[in-house]
């Protein structure tokens, strides 16, 4: 929560954006007038060497979902993740488990085989319950590097005490190793893992931009104060300690604002408070929607890095390097 200590809360007043909806005559616009921009590609301007740090791969054939899973997915192969990747300019990736795998990490862990540790690397979800020590360790040579606690993806709603509960016992796994545990909850819990973390004695990282829960936006000339939404003071307490990571990825499970001038706003304060701590991904490929066009979230998260030197470096690739015990040069 914000004190009398913390700055004043910024409000943004309609930041430059780049709508999804109208990006590519927008881009040929920019690219007519700015000549320093006029001959490089998006793929050309990502620093070398970056990570989608947030994407799936899913063969329901080869792997079945869960009887549990709340959506029947499409196939989604590691050839045409790799395919995606390179179209964007990305080299690495973070395989995160998807919920319609439940706790059965095989497809993931097939995936994360095949890509090799040193292009890759895995959040899993596990039962603390069941899952033995000699799993965890045979994961870990594959590159696992991170427990997921999805609440998000299947409604599922915890008090604080189960939350305390389920964070603890994930904590015991991942501390020992130096795992980072991943939370996709509602933004409006995250005061609760703010009260919990001291606790925990690991990192975490929080998907999805927290996973607020945003208005229509009215283009009137309104202001957004991300200061507004409920747990977003929380979120810049734990990014401002020093533990917590942050994911600004799903720009379209979020925003109701083609121009994202909301989910820009939350960026910026991310940014600001935090800049070693925040995290690029694609979220791909992007289940439970169709037609998406990351490219245009792309470029606006190039943009928010424009005015600082190696920040984009930073959010597309050191980030995450450090996160997940990346040793690179």
């Amino acid at each position: 929560m914000l004190t009398a200590a913390q700055p004043k809360p910024i409000i943004f007043r309609e930041p430059p954006s780049i709508s999804l909806d109208v990006l590519s005559t927008r881009l040929e616009q920019r690219r007519s007038t700015h000549v320093s921009t006029a001959s490089v590609s998006l793929k050309q301007r990502l620093p070398p060497k970056s990570w989608d740090s947030h994407m799936h791969v899913v063969e329901p054939e080869r792997f079945p979902i869960s009887a549990t899973a709340v959506y029947k997915p499409s196939p989604h192969t590691l050839r045409e993740a790799l395919a995606f990747e390179s179209r964007l300019g990305v080299e690495n990736l973070v395989f995160v488990q998807p919920s319609v795998y439940g706790t059965d990490n095989s497809c993931l862990l097939d995936a994360l085989r095949r890509l090799g540790p040193s292009r890759g690397r895995g959040v899993v979800v596990v039962d603390p319950a069941t899952v033995e020590p000699e799993t965890l360790d045979e994961w870990h040579t594959l590159g696992v590097r991170g427990l997921r606690i999805n609440l998000q993806s299947v409604g599922k709603v915890m008090d604080k005490t189960e939350l305390e509960e389920a964070l603890l016992q994930h904590a015991e796994i991942a501390r020992p190793r130096n795992w980072i545990i991943e939370i996709y909850l509602p933004l409006k819990m995250v005061p609760m893992v703010e009260s919990i973390l001291p606790r925990l004695g690991v990192r975490i990282c929080i998907d999805h931009f927290g996973s607020p829960e945003l208005a229509s936006w009215d283009d009137d000339g309104a202001v957004f104060n991300p200061y507004n939404l409920q747990g977003f003071s929380s979120l810049i307490s734990l990014l401002r300690a020093g533990s917590t990571y942050v994911k600004i990825s799903a720009p379209y499970r979020l925003s109701k604002d083609c121009q994202m001038r909301d989910l820009q706003a939350m960026a910026r304060e991310f940014l600001s408070v935090a800049p070693n701590r925040v995290i690029y991904a694609t979220d791909w490929p992007h289940t439970r929607f169709s037609s998406v066009d990351i490219s245009p979230f792309t470029e606006c998260c190039l943009e928010l890095c424009a005015t600082k030197p190696g920040l984009a470096e930073r959010l597309f690739r050191r980030n995450t390097e450090e996160m997940l015990g990346v040793v690179s040069y």
